[in-house]
């Protein structure tokens, strides 16, 4: 059982409280799944060599995950493709637990997409990646640029539960993604947006209403909350603040500020203009009512989705992960605790995010205790890999400079008496690294990472 907030309590309105359809899936056994609600069929594994294990060598390049996707004829079906970020972000579920705060040794997460239908591994430590380095791909491309100049596509990691832009190229070579393949769905994420000339928008994709302007100001999780729940535009009081997928559903993955010079939403919105922590004009994070755990179970985050610029501090501020991303934020506190961000690329704490309430949908309120049903955890431990053939899931091992949990005490001491960004050595079982000082995220500690910032999480 777990407690759901009352009407017009603290905290009500969150996403527990709108109990709407739920996930179902069919297992198709022949290496694919149905997603019944959505109409989409999925690859069932990111095993794509056919080993029996899901690692590093079942990752690809962006250019060969389209090609491969577009080629296989898995189950029989020659009309595979990579999908969109709408299609792959409709796989994610918010009972995981992010792993980016699973300290060293051994501990239990469960991930953001669901294991019993899915096949799936955490990043591959053997191979010398971290715990968190399990982004899967989409072709989806962002459409201005990350990292001061950086080709870049959205992905979905199902480790931490967020959706980022990442660099088609690491470090001088093409970074590669697991690939789930997916088919049919018949143009599903496609909005069809309506003026209903009174304040608000329908999108008949969805059967959802939206404010058709925001909050106007920042405020904390909430305060969001309770302005949504309290909102009474058109007569009607069954607004409330959207959960993560139905915010992230109006998303325009064809904008961005330093393309359109808009927001990534469609212009039948209005959008509050910010400045944003470089001082440029920008455009807000929206809060979700969809609290973002970590692997304690501690829910101090509450996850946004990034209409503007996803900022983040390295070295300077600069678009780390784009216009689109959804990434998360303590529900309470003050940005002026985090002057460089938190995390390996610095993310943009504001805590003061916007609100863009919503109403419609399928969805009944509930409160008091409910009961939910947990899905299984994976164990994480010193190994690495996940053996499909009958064993535990298995990852960490090694040295982890990036911050996927608590960092060494080497790297600590390599940044003792040294600033943010200041170049740094230590001795690694692979040899020296150069790199860089930065704050792990869940760390209040400097740790020395690789140079130039460690890969996105």
């Amino acid at each position: 059982m777990t407690a759901c907030a009352a009407q017009g309590s603290a905290f009500a309105g969150q996403d527990g409280n709108y109990q709407g359809a739920a996930a179902a899936y069919q297992n198709n056994n022949d290496g694919t799944v149905s997603d019944l609600v959505t109409g989409l069929m999925w690859s069932q594994s990111a095993d794509l060599n056919g080993d029996g294990t899901i690692n590093v060598s079942d990752k690809q390049s962006f250019a060969n995950a389209v090609s491969s996707a577009e080629n296989s004829t898995l189950a029989g079906h020659d009309d595979w493709r990579l999908p969109t970020i709408k299609e792959l972000y409709s796989l994610i579920l918010f009972d995981g637990t992010d792993v980016s705060a699973c300290p060293g040794g051994t501990c239990s997460a469960t991930p953001f997409i669901d294991t019993r239908y899915f096949d799936y591994a955490y990043g591959d430590t053997d191979a010398g990646e971290r715990v968190i380095d399990a982004q899967f791909a989409t072709s989806t491309k962002y459409v201005s640029t990350t990292m001061n100049g950086d080709e870049t596509l959205f992905g979905v990691n199902f480790a931490d539960g967020r959706i980022k832009g990442y660099g088609l190229s690491l470090r001088g070579s093409d970074k590669t993604f697991f690939v789930l393949y997916v088919r049919g769905g018949n143009n599903y994420g496609v909005n069809a947006f309506a003026d209903q000339g009174n304040g608000t928008i329908t999108d008949n994709a969805t059967g959802l209403t939206w404010m058709q302007a925001d909050s106007g100001m920042g405020m904390n999780w909430e305060s969001a909350l309770t302005y949504c729940e309290g909102y009474s535009a058109t007569g009607v009081d069954d607004w409330r603040l959207p959960d993560a997928k139905e915010l992230q559903s109006i998303l325009d993955y064809s904008r961005s500020p330093a393309t359109t010079n808009s927001a990534a939403i469609d212009p039948i919105f209005n959008v509050t203009s910010i400045t944003n922590e470089a001082g440029e004009a920008d455009y807000p994070f929206y809060w979700s009512s969809t609290t973002h755990a970590d692997s304690s179970g501690s829910g101090t985050y509450a996850a946004y989705v990034s209409f503007g610029k996803a900022l983040g501090y390295m070295n300077s501020w600069v678009d780390v992960h784009g216009a689109g991303s959804q990434r998360s934020d303590p529900k309470t506190g003050s940005a002026s605790e985090y002057p460089q961000g938190h995390g390996p690329q610095g993310d943009a704490v504001r805590v003061n995010n916007y609100a863009r309430c919503v109403r419609g949908g399928e969805v009944t309120y509930v409160s008091g205790n409910t009961t939910i049903s947990n899905r299984p955890g994976m164990t994480i431990s010193n190994t690495g890999g996940v053996d499909l053939m009958g064993g535990q899931p298995t990852t960490t091992g090694g040295i982890d400079l990036a911050g996927s949990g608590t960092p060494p005490q080497e790297a600590i001491d390599a940044c003792i008496g040294l600033t943010q960004a200041a170049a740094c050595t230590i001795n690694t079982p692979n040899g020296i690294l150069n790199g860089t000082c930065g704050t792990p995220p869940n760390s209040s500690q400097m740790a020395c990472m690789p140079a130039g910032g460690p890969p996105s999480p």
